[in-house]
């Protein structure tokens, strides 16, 4: 639209600037024949009028030259007559000429000095008129002069109503040619376009369509080779799904988008499939009024979507853009993602109070600190208790509108925001299958002990048929807590809990990414231009880089990563002005008091190891505090020479996973806090103990030394351990485990 607009804008400017050249010509021209008209006219009754008037003037006889003048009054364009003598003095005058005649008289003056006809015009009072003199003569000299005075305001009226004709006839022409433009644009270009590209979509989603390409003699080549496109995508689409489908008893075979969805077809049998989270997978906002969308780097999110576009069903989460409310339809709903929509996004709506005692509250200041044991105390207060019931409540309810005409839904709920919603679900509808999945650790029972209100949030989480966690020890921890705190009945054979005769398992699930889906092409010329592009805007010109990327919170270890550099650059001098260290730090939860300390505290440890051991033109770490998108953090990963992830406790921390997915050159290294869940995974990584400066700074040493070929051997190791548990094998069996509860 916007380029139609531009181009109607261009035309129309075309037309304008040609009516406007032709309008000042016209005016110009006829303003020179309307005056010349004037000029002429009044020289005539000057001429005739001087035969009378020159005998009377020369006998003196006032007042036949007064009954002359009178005679000339009230014409339609003639203002009056006026005679004066040599010495300007006045000897008659129309009673309708104007009485400030002071020009009148120069021009009469003029005439007589240079002794010929003198003509100008003049404004009088705001209005216009054309005065002609002509002397008078005895027959010796000069001895007066008849002034003609003309109303010549008729001009200026006749050269307006030609602008206004002009402008009225230019406007009329811009709006049919407007209107012209948008019908051709509309009907012989958008329409066909439109048609086309409604046809690829469709043919993209695999989705066969009856509608017929439009007819269209302009763009019938077009037309035959997006047919073609389209049948080839077909073929190539229904040959991938016969592939998928040959793979699914090959147990060794890569799971990819194509195999889960020909997996879950057999799964799910039809039925669909319902996820919760409190993070949405796309937000909307509006900036300088032009509404667009992100998808947040929360690890979840990133895990999640690929599944939901594989599957379909239908996401529900907190809508927590500026803009939206302004694209959802009137049940709350969008189709997603925008550009090849695959399922539905269905948005809860939460008001400042329920956000900040929900989400910032309870959930992010009292279990997040609960859960990673990162010696945060955890503050627990009983008003966002309160909103937290209530909007896990809103959530329970918003599902079970969802899921009211299912015969059997699936409800998949994500992680500690979210903790009361299966009881809430299964107490409504106990014929659902629900699950929920925990993506943060599981403390001990000892450590969870403190929470005020533990046996309901245990109660909330045992609604669900399924609970499944990081890794196996968390599953234990979640089972020794669940023993103390509740009466309950378990079994340690099958992992399971029995509580109000009601089963649930509880089954480790280690997440994992979109992998080898856009993590397995080769490096090209733009990669390699974007890295040095990427570099010369950050200013860095060393040889060897260090990358850590996570959003600025305390459990990131983030802190302890800096004092680890800091020791490495004291004990390896040499590397001064040759090594760099990038931290990315996305802002996260910045209305809760300790998370702004704690982005002060790393900036001001960023400054002082920069201050102790800056050069002129080097500083050994880049601090980049801000979001950056997929396609941006992907160049970071590449262009490292190792990744630190220094997490002080973390349920599995899909970044460095996402690094590792990223080298596809099989180069990097890997240096991963043994506190985290993708340690248990990524065994060739160099392991550390975040806490152990000097360990982490020799195993810095380590990476940036290591043969390129013992670089390889791990990475490629790595990389197979994520090409065989990938996230869509991660929710095949997620799903096949809770339907078979069914």
């Amino acid at each position: 639209m916007k380029q139609v607009i531009i181009a109607i804008l261009v035309i129309v400017t075309i037309v304008s600037l040609i009516v406007i050249s032709f309008t000042v010509n016209q005016v110009a021209q006829e303003e020179v024949r309307l005056k010349s008209d004037m000029q002429y006219r009044s020289t005539l009754l000057a001429d005739s009028l001087k035969e009378t008037v020159e005998p009377n003037f020369i006998n003196k006889s006032d007042a036949n030259l007064q009954n002359i003048v009178n005679r000339f009054e009230d014409r339609e364009r003639l203002a009056g007559i006026a005679i004066y003598d040599n010495k300007g003095n006045t000897t008659a005058v129309s009673s309708t000429i104007p009485q400030d005649i002071t020009q009148s008289q120069k021009i009469a003056a003029d005439a007589m000095d240079a002794d010929k006809t003198t003509g100008d015009f003049i404004s009088l009072q705001n209005s216009k008129y054309y005065v002609l003199a002509i002397p008078l003569h005895d027959d010796k000299s000069v001895v007066g002069a008849l002034t003609i005075v003309q109303n010549a305001g008729y001009i200026d009226a006749r050269l307006y109503e030609i602008w206004r004709n002009n402008l009225l006839r230019l406007l009329i022409q811009a709006s049919l040619i407007s209107f012209a433009m948008v019908l051709l644009l509309r009907w012989i270009i958008y329409v066909p376009i439109k048609s086309l590209v409604e046809s690829l979509q469709s043919a993209r989603a695999g989705q066969q369509t009856s509608k017929n390409l439009t007819n269209s003699l302009l763009f019938k080549p077009l037309i035959n080779e997006v047919s073609n496109i389209r049948r080839s995508l077909f073929e190539a689409r229904s040959q991938a799904s016969e592939e998928a489908r040959m793979r699914l008893e090959e147990l060794e075979s890569p799971w990819t988008a194509e195999r889960l969805k020909e997996s879950l077809k057999d799964i799910l049998k039809g039925r669909t499939l319902f996820m919760v989270s409190n993070r949405e997978p796309y937000i909307h906002t509006k900036n300088n009024g032009k509404i667009s969308y992100f998808l947040p780097a929360s690890g979840p999110v990133t895990a999640i979507e690929p599944v939901m576009r594989s599957c379909g069903g239908v996401w529900i989460a907190h809508g927590s853009g500026n803009a939206d409310k302004l694209v959802v339809n009137r049940k709350d709903k969008i189709q997603v993602p925008p550009e090849e929509p695959k399922y539905t996004l269905r948005r809860i709506w939460l008001s400042e109070k329920e956000e900040q005692g929900y989400y910032y509250g309870f959930s992010n200041e009292g279990i997040w600190p609960l859960c990673h044991i990162a010696h945060n105390r955890p503050t627990f207060r009983k008003e966002d208790w309160e909103e937290y019931v209530k909007v896990n409540q809103k959530f329970a309810d918003a599902v079970l509108s969802e899921i009211k005409n299912e015969e059997k839904p699936i409800v998949l709920v994500q992680d500690f925001q979210l903790a009361l919603a299966p009881r809430m679900i299964k107490s409504q509808r106990p014929g659902a299958l629900v699950g929920i999945f925990w993506h943060i650790p599981w403390p001990n029972p000892e450590s969870f002990s403190i929470c005020p209100w533990k046996k309901e949030i245990l109660d909330g989480m045992l609604g669900a048929d399924l609970i499944g966690f990081q890794t196996q020890l968390y599953c234990n921890n979640f089972i020794e807590t669940v023993g103390r705190e509740l009466e309950s009945l378990i079994d340690f054979e099958r992992f399971t809990i029995t509580k109000n005769n009601h089963v649930s398992y509880i089954k480790p699930f280690p997440i994992s990414i979109a992998f080898p889906n856009g993590f397995d092409q080769s490096e090209n010329e733009n990669d390699r231009s974007d890295k040095e592009k990427l570099l010369k805007s950050l200013n860095v010109k060393t040889r060897y880089i260090g990358l850590g990327i996570e959003r600025l919170d305390y459990t990131k270890g983030i802190l302890e990563r800096l004092k680890a550099i800091e020791i490495f650059l004291d004990r390896f001098p040499a590397y001064c002005g040759n090594f760099t260290f990038i931290q990315i730090a996305a802002p996260s939860r910045t209305k809760i008091k300790k998370y702004q300390d704690f982005a002060k505290e790393v900036e001001n440890e960023v400054e002082r190891i920069n201050s102790l051991f800056k050069s002129k033109n080097w500083k050994p770490v880049v601090f980049l505090k801000k979001h950056h998108n997929h396609k941006e953090i992907q160049i970071f990963y590449k262009l490292a020479d190792f990744m630190l992830v220094t997490s002080l406790h973390d349920g599995m921390n899909l970044v460095a996973k996402e690094f590792v997915a990223s080298r596809y050159d099989e180069k990097g290294v890997l240096i991963l806090s043994q506190f985290t869940g993708a340690a248990r995974e990524l065994k060739k990584a160099l392991i550390v103990n975040p806490y152990n400066g000097e360990q982490t700074a020799d195993a810095i040493k380590e990476a940036l030394e290591m043969k390129p070929s013992e670089q390889t051997k791990r990475m490629r190791n790595m990389r197979e351990v994520i090409k065989n548990y990938n996230v869509y094998r991660w929710s095949a069996e997620l799903l096949k485990s809770i339907i078979n509860l069914g």
